[in-house]
């Protein structure tokens, strides 16, 4: 019992072993019970091997196995109708999933989600034929796209507590977010092709300072546009990201690209020559 519980510790601890300080957050680790459970559950093969460690987690997360079914909620396939937009207009992740999303996003399965959709971007970018007129743009979203509020959302329940804007605002204005690093990385790639990115946020106008000085900060320059919500903007985010790349395109630029973590970002006409939706399991925005 003892040897499992030091494994599992080994494990959260080795799994926030990365340059950004977001990463190095740990999730609260089971009860001895549940860890009990989960040991009887697990056939020599996998308890014996080294490799398959991370599967020990699932059934004490509610992800599978005897403790989903209890929960009433199997937390994989919710996030599976997450992010296949099927499931809409949520408020909060279930209460019985928070350990899953909370071992989701920290566990490495975000990242290597993650990577997976930024190694597809790339590629897709490499295979562009500029124009050469510098109009060619990619749009990108600014939370959990470009930088990460994992420090915040670890401390209010993966998104399981109700979104508090006073709370959530408070920690913007610190400008202490963290780049996600695939991002970053398309980011990079982008201007050395050519690509000017823009910024298109649901921030608002007076969090322009802290948040072009929390971007730059994060490895983030050379931009072409920051562009934030107007102060007192009374619209959905699709209708808001959409006007303005509207906006955008009638000023001359050329979308080649946009990604974000929401639907609403990369949904509404112009969306863009080629739009990447990158995992998010802890809000919802329409």
């Amino acid at each position: 019992m003892a040897k499992l519980v030091a494994l599992l510790v080994a494990l959260v601890a080795a799994a926030g072993s990365s340059s950004c300080a977001a990463w190095e957050l740990s999730i609260r680790m089971p009860t001895a019970r549940a860890v009990e459970e989960a040991a009887a559950r697990l056939d020599d093969e996998i308890r014996d091997a080294a490799a398959p460690l991370i599967h020990a987690l699932r059934p004490l997360v509610g992800s599978a196995g005897e403790l989903g079914r209890r929960a009433g909620v199997p937390c994989d396939s919710w996030r599976l109708a997450v992010e296949a937009y099927n499931k809409r207009d949520w408020k909060t992740v279930p209460a019985s999933c928070e350990g899953y999303v909370g071992h989701y996003m920290l566990g490495g399965h975000y990242r290597r989600d993650s990577r997976v959709v930024v190694d597809e971007a790339v590629a897709y970018a490499k295979g562009l034929e500029l124009a050469g007129n510098g109009r060619e743009v990619w749009v990108f979203d600014i939370d959990e796209t470009s930088l990460s509020n994992l420090p915040y959302y670890a401390e209010h329940g993966f998104g399981t507590e109700p979104f508090n804007a006073t709370s959530f605002n408070a920690y913007v204005m610190e400008g202490s977010a963290v780049a996600l690093p695939e991002t970053r990385r398309l980011f990079g790639k982008l201007v050395s092709l050519g690509v000017k990115p823009v910024f298109l946020t649901g921030r608002s106008e007076d969090q322009r300072a802290i948040t072009s000085a929390n971007l730059r900060r994060q490895g983030y320059s050379g931009w072409e546009k920051l562009l934030l919500k107007p102060i007192g903007f009374k619209g959905t985010a699709i209708g808001f990201k959409s006007g303005e790349r509207r906006k955008l395109q009638d000023a001359g630029y050329v979308i080649v690209g946009n990604i974000g973590d929401q639907w609403s970002d990369i949904l509404g006409a112009p969306e863009g020559a080629r739009t990447f939706k990158l995992p998010d399991p802890m809000y919802y925005i329409g």
